[in-house]
């Protein structure tokens, strides 16, 4: 069974609908700690700010099923959008501390006023992998959906799984072991997020 964690921070039922256009296992909307701590994978989505993410996970009683699934039981975790940025230490958005299972930094997007570079970015951009890993593999190009301010800077270079461009390449997809996020919407990829969800449901 796949838990895709509801704590009232963005469209859910968008990724449970892609989950069942690819035929995966059984999936769930659920804020309950005792269905994650039953969970074989765990979704993290999320849209809107860092530290009301961080505040709602701890509201609802999430953050220690989160931890122990991600930490102890080792089971696969995906973030997405906001739920990438959440697996990092902090965020220049806030002040909350993050879940820091992965040791990084959220940045906001920063860009001279003569580029026209606009923040947030939107849109479609393609993906690089950066090392073999379940979400983007093949030699294929891949294009994504992206809306979002902030990115996230690894400590660790092992850590990125994928690169795209808006001004200059950023990371937009992350990995250690279990652990997973992508900064992109695979729910509103059409073939290209099909494909790095069954990747994410076969890691």
């Amino acid at each position: 069974m796949i838990a895709i964690v509801d704590y009232d921070m963005g469209n859910v039922a968008s990724v449970a609908n892609m989950l069942k256009r690819i035929g995966g296992p059984p999936s769930v909307l659920t804020r309950d700690p005792e269905v994650l701590r039953r969970a074989e994978r765990i979704i993290l989505p999320g849209v809107g700010a860092f530290d009301k993410g961080m505040r709602n996970l701890s509201a609802f009683g999430l953050r220690a099923p989160l931890d122990e699934a991600a930490l102890e039981r080792r089971v696969p975790i995906l973030g997405i959008c906001l739920g990438m940025q959440l697996l990092t230490k902090s965020s220049e958005e806030g002040a909350e501390p993050g879940l820091g299972w992965i040791d990084a930094t959220t940045r906001r997007f920063r860009f001279p006023a003569d580029t026209g570079l606009k923040v947030p970015h939107m849109g479609w951009n393609y993906v690089v992998a950066k090392r073999p890993n379940p979400l983007i593999n093949g030699a294929d190009r891949k294009r994504f959906y992206f809306v979002h301010g902030y990115y996230v800077e690894c400590t660790r270079p092992e850590d990125v799984l994928g690169t795209a461009c808006y001004g200059a390449d950023f990371v937009c997809a992350i990995g250690r072991e279990n652990i997973y996020g992508v900064q992109f919407h695979p729910e509103k990829s059409h073939k290209f997020g099909m494909a790095l969800l069954e990747g994410f449901v076969r890691a």
